[in-house]
């Protein structure tokens, strides 16, 4: 008997022990309540009109050559791309990082169907390329258009970037580019005040390029001059050949438009150099005609690109005297 009552007390004393010790901190702090909240919402003007975003993207489809190079810059690898122009798929100073980026389609027909599979976040193009398909493509994502490409190279980053979430980064990433630009003018000092001819041979074709393009817009930033021919406002303009004197200057830089393995874009270069009136240029006599790297110098419009052409004028013009 004395047994059962001594375990009968047990639980009258561990009820009695919970009592006091409830008793004793009636105001215990409580683990705070988890809430949510929506990541802000950012409208981003662009081309097209207002978008707005929420928060920072992540699965990201871009459809322009610029752009692609503009989210690599930023340290974003694309969910998609279209094709470089050059490349299989991609530009050779761009492929290394591009390594599971799915391709849909070129710049000039993106692959809706492939667009919407893939339930992007955000879609980013230009309305020079893409302005017929906005409307479907603003139906499967928020959709972000530059005006155009070429010489709107930094507006377009800029505004990429923006739209990204990424202003911070964009901000150093111009820093960087600006100061390239300031350290190969200060190194290659009086040698801008030469005269830089600029051209493009394709197939049965000449095109001089004036100052409203790619590598027009780097060369007017490193402080180049143009000769007068070329010294306009302008994208492009077909030449013929009794006006082969417009190629002339101090120093001649053309690219050759070969694409899968053809050479036409190149046989059309040696017919109007190595032509008596190609022979009478001054940048022939002088053995200044450089073919360059046209992925770099035109069709790629980039940041990543203007950079290298940034180094590949200041290694080229360094080797030449006044």
């Amino acid at each position: 008997m004395g047994r059962s009552k001594k375990w009968v007390a047990l639980p009258l004393l561990l009820l009695m022990s919970l009592l006091v010790a409830a008793c004793a901190k009636p105001n215990a702090p409580q683990p705070p309540e988890v809430t949510s909240s929506e990541a802000p919402v950012r409208t981003i003007k662009h081309a097209m009109g207002d978008t707005p975003i929420t928060g920072t993207p992540q699965r990201v489809v871009v459809l322009t050559n610029q752009g692609t190079e503009s989210l690599l810059e930023l340290g974003i690898k694309p969910l998609a791309a279209v094709k470089s122009w050059i490349g299989e798929p991609w530009f050779d100073h761009i492929k290394d990082k591009m390594d599971g980026v799915k391709v849909i389609g070129d710049e000039s027909q993106p692959n809706l169907e492939l667009i919407a599979g893939l339930k992007p976040d955000i879609i980013l193009g230009t309305k020079v390329r893409h302005e017929k398909i906005y409307p479907q493509l603003s139906a499967i994502a928020p959709t972000v258009f530059t005006e155009n490409l070429g010489d709107s190279m930094v507006e377009n980053f800029e505004l990429y970037a923006m739209a990204l979430n990424k202003e911070a980064e964009g901000k150093a990433a111009l820093d960087s580019y600006n100061k390239a630009i300031e350290q190969t003018k200060a190194a290659l000092g009086d040698k801008t005040k030469m005269r830089v001819s600029l051209a493009r041979f394709q197939p049965g074709k000449v095109r001089v390029y004036y100052k409203n393009n790619f590598a027009g817009v780097v060369l007017e930033q490193l402080g180049f001059a143009r000769p007068e021919a070329q010294n306009k406002d302008k994208f492009t303009a077909d030449l013929t050949t009794e006006q082969i004197n417009e190629l002339d200057g101090d120093v001649f830089f053309y690219f050759t438009s070969d694409r899968n393995g053809e050479t036409d874009a190149s046989k059309t270069a040696d017919e109007w150099l190595k032509s008596p009136l190609g022979q009478n240029l001054n940048v022939v006599k002088k053995q200044r005609a450089f073919n360059v790297n046209e992925a770099i110098w035109n069709t790629s419009g980039g940041i990543i690109a203007a950079k290298l052409l940034v180094e590949d004028i200041k290694d080229r013009i360094e080797k030449l005297s006044l």
